[in-house]
């Protein structure tokens, strides 16, 4: 795998410290990502997370009207069960021929406040099928009603279970966007309790710092075409309820990442968040964690979830850490 960097993103290569792989294409984005691009400035995302006042808005909408959580459309060929975790929903897929041994736990995005979406199914359902494996998708409650002191340990609660009976096969946690913080989080709320890391984290567009103050992240909300920094601020502020915005389990980012598993983590450079994968990659390697991180230029927030080729390649390399 190359270690190359991209000009938008800080040189990482003058290091000899192997543990820290940044593999990120120097070229420009696909034609299939730019239009993509296009796309997502046309739609109302961004105007979505423009002000605290309308994500508040938003939170009360969803209150009133509160969105399915059920997967659908995933294929004849994907079993679904549903059962039941502190209270919560969760859902399990598995091939309907059988799974395999290995197991994923996945954690939506979604911004804190939104329930998971048909993108989400679609990208569980692609894990199911192309690497055989069992996904456990906890549907966690979202801000307001749900905050990071109850999910942090529910979900750690979880994990810690999944890999107590997984005795045999592969465990890999995988978040996007918030699910990928509050993966990072549980991964250090296991690691604090003493228990058994999962095999692999994997972790998409994370959001890692809730407080998005770098100075940088100014000039790139500019060119993200789906978040900005006023509402990410208030989903965060929602999301730590009575805790303190810096407390590691909202800006996991802030905790101590010794002991860790080896981590793969997607950025893109049009996403306002992704100085803060940098940093956390930087913070993990120096705690001695195996950090591979795949710094995109011109990709958006959750570019691997994506139609482009872009998209496929990162797909292909989650596939690899499923199933090595």
């Amino acid at each position: 795998m190359s270690t190359n960097t991209t000009a938008s993103a800080p040189d990482l290569r003058n290091d000899d410290r192997p543990s820290l792989d940044v593999a990120s294409a120097a070229g420009a984005p696909s034609w299939q990502s730019r239009l993509i691009d296009r796309l997502l400035w046309l739609l109302p995302l961004k105007k979505q997370m423009s002000s605290a006042a309308i994500v508040q808005a938003h939170v009360r909408r969803l209150a009133l009207r509160p969105a399915s959580c059920a997967p659908t459309r995933l294929g004849r060929d994907v079993r679904v069960t549903l059962s039941g975790w502190v209270g919560w929903p969760v859902y399990e897929t598995a091939p309907a021929s059988g799974a395999g041994r290995n197991c994923v736990v996945f954690l939506h995005g979604g911004g804190f406040v939104n329930e998971i979406v048909p993108a989400h199914w679609r990208f569980v359902a692609h894990l199911t099928r192309a690497a055989g494996v069992r996904c456990i998708v906890p549907i966690y409650p979202v801000a307001p009603r749900g905050t990071a002191k109850e999910i942090v340990p529910a979900v750690g609660e979880l994990l810690r279970a999944t890999i107590d009976r997984a005795t045999a096969g592969k465990v890999t946690l995988i978040g996007n966007s918030a699910g990928a913080g509050m993966a990072l989080a549980s991964a250090q709320w296991l690691r604090d309790g003493g228990h058994r890391q999962p095999d692999a984290l994997v972790l998409i567009s994370p959001a890692l710092e809730a407080s998005v103050s770098r100075p940088e992240q100014a000039g790139i909300a500019a060119r993200d075409p789906m978040n900005d920094i006023p509402g990410m601020r208030e989903v965060a502020r929602l999301y730590a309820g009575q805790l303190d915005v810096a407390h590691p389990w909202v800006s996991p980012s802030n905790g101590d990442m010794h002991g860790l598993p080896p981590m793969v983590v997607f950025a893109g450079t049009h996403d306002l968040l992704y100085p803060d994968s940098v940093a956390l990659a930087e913070k993990a390697r120096a705690a001695g964690v195996p950090v591979e991180l795949h710094l995109r230029r011109g990709q958006p927030h959750n570019y691997p979830g994506m139609p482009t080729p872009e998209g496929r390649e990162a797909r292909e390399r989650i596939l690899r850490v499923l199933v090595g």
